[in-house]
């Protein structure tokens, strides 16, 4: 009895895992996958977590280096074995070449000491552990962690922007299918009429109040709207397609939105306080005026710490870390006073940089406030031809349905339906053309404020 209840438990998890699985995506839900799972989103957060990674290299510049050298070495220069033992404390005065010297020798001072002068090849064995610290660098540490940092910003700004984008494209995806599926349950509409109306034609044949090309017209205007309903679909399936590569797995039925979108209420000032670009050109303003401070920098001296110890031996077998080790410890100051005018030229040109930075924040500012402007009187221009076309559309519906009752009373002309039937139709196309132009007029609106409105 538990095996059986176990069972049962079992098939309806999966069940409901199957119905969740299959369940219709929502709009909201789509969102969410993307930002956890688009391939370019991914790319663009990996960017940034490198920008993170080099800010913090710049920062540990401050702390210095401590490094650990080992060297091993085998010399017969006379020069090399004499410091190899005088660094080591092994230096005897047999090593200065006294073996060679006889104090009875008048011409004492003529003698080449051999022993000194080709001492033979000797090993040498170090362990050195050495700091260093830059003290004061003139500012250029700080200037370059802190323009390290304008750039790890620049990075999390284009991620945010990579977002909007994706978050855009996904939105217009939902709401292009949202127009299709209208589009396509009106023209469906229009077929099954044409397929009511090739029947009553071909009773008005049998009956001698038509003709045969009469019934053809029908036909052609039948295969005409099949066209039509097998290109949307076709379309249809391209943006399921284009919504899995979006998300990253395969979509195979969403929830259709409202075909109609809402304008966004933000303000020009609000777009422009939110615009990626516009913060982009802003961080990109500070990075230069950092880089005037750190061009002054070559005007400053240079102030480091330096401190090591170590331990050598030339013989291993007589070695002791503490008798044969040294240490030495030092500051330098390093100060550049003539440099053939490079340094003002450097200060100077991060100065010019700074004014034309300056320059593009203002144009990025003028320019997104123009493309907002022409946006949503784009907007208001299709909004006032959408409900022109749809009163035309309500129209020419009316009228085919007149003459179709006209043509069964003998009255219209098989042609004239046609044309009125052509005319309905093509104010569809005309419609669903103008409602997808207006929702992606009012996508691209939001994504100037890169809002997920």
């Amino acid at each position: 009895m538990k095996l059986i209840s176990s069972l049962l438990a079992v098939s309806l998890s999966l069940y409901g895992t199957s119905l969740t699985n299959d369940a219709a995506l929502t709009l909201d839900e789509a969102i969410e996958i993307l930002k956890q799972d688009n391939l370019e989103i991914k790319e663009a957060q990996l960017e940034l977590q490198s920008n993170q990674a080099k800010t913090e290299q710049v920062s540990s510049t401050n702390w210095g280096s401590l490094d650990l050298i080992l060297n091993v070495a085998n010399s017969d220069d006379a020069g090399n074995v004499f410091g190899f033992k005088l660094t080591s404390r092994e230096a005897t005065f047999g090593d200065l070449g006294f073996a060679d010297f006889s104090l009875t020798n008048p011409d004492i001072l003529s003698v080449t000491p051999e022993d000194l002068n080709n001492p033979g090849s000797t090993n040498y064995f170090q362990t050195k552990l050495e700091y260093t610290l830059p003290i004061y660098t003139g500012g250029q540490i700080s200037g370059y962690t802190d323009i390290s940092r304008s750039m790890e910003k620049m990075q999390s700004l284009e991620t945010d922007k990579t977002v909007s984008t994706k978050i855009y494209e996904t939105r217009k995806a939902f709401y292009d299918m949202a127009l299709l599926e209208q589009a396509i349950e009106n023209l469906t509409t229009i077929h099954n009429n044409i397929a009511t109306l090739e029947k009553t034609t071909k009773f008005m044949i049998d009956e001698g109040y038509a003709k045969r090309i009469d019934l053809l017209e029908v036909q052609a205007k039948r295969s005409n709207v099949e066209r039509n309903l097998n290109e949307m679909k076709a379309n249809q399936k391209l943006l399921y397609d284009y919504l899995s590569f979006l998300l990253n797995r395969e979509i195979r039925e969403i929830t259709i939105p409202d075909s109609g979108v809402e304008a966004s209420g933000l303000s020009t000032e609000q777009i422009l306080e939110q615009n990626v670009d516009i913060k982009q050109a802003e961080t990109g303003l500070q990075i230069r005026k950092r880089m005037v401070d750190v061009s002054q920098s070559g005007y400053l001296p240079m102030i480091g710490l330096k401190a090591d110890v170590q331990s050598s031996a030339v013989n291993l077998n007589d070695y002791d870390m503490v008798d044969n080790g040294s240490y030495t410890a030092g500051v330098q100051l390093k100060w550049n006073l003539f440099s053939g005018g490079s340094d003002s030229n450097k200060v100077q040109e991060a100065k010019v940089n700074e004014l034309k930075t300056q320059v593009q924040v203002e144009l990025a500012k003028k320019g997104i406030e123009l493309q907002v402007n022409k946006i949503r009187t784009e907007i208001k221009s299709l909004d006032y031809e959408i409900e022109s076309l749809t009163k035309e559309l309500e129209l020419s519906t009316e009228i085919y349905m007149s003459y179709e009752e006209r043509f069964k009373e003998h009255l219209a002309s098989m042609s004239d339906l046609v044309i009125k039937q052509s005319e309905q139709i093509e104010k569809i196309l005309t419609l669903l053309k103008v409602q997808n132009k207006r929702n992606e007029r009012v996508f691209a609106l939001e994504k100037l404020a890169n809002g997920e409105h």
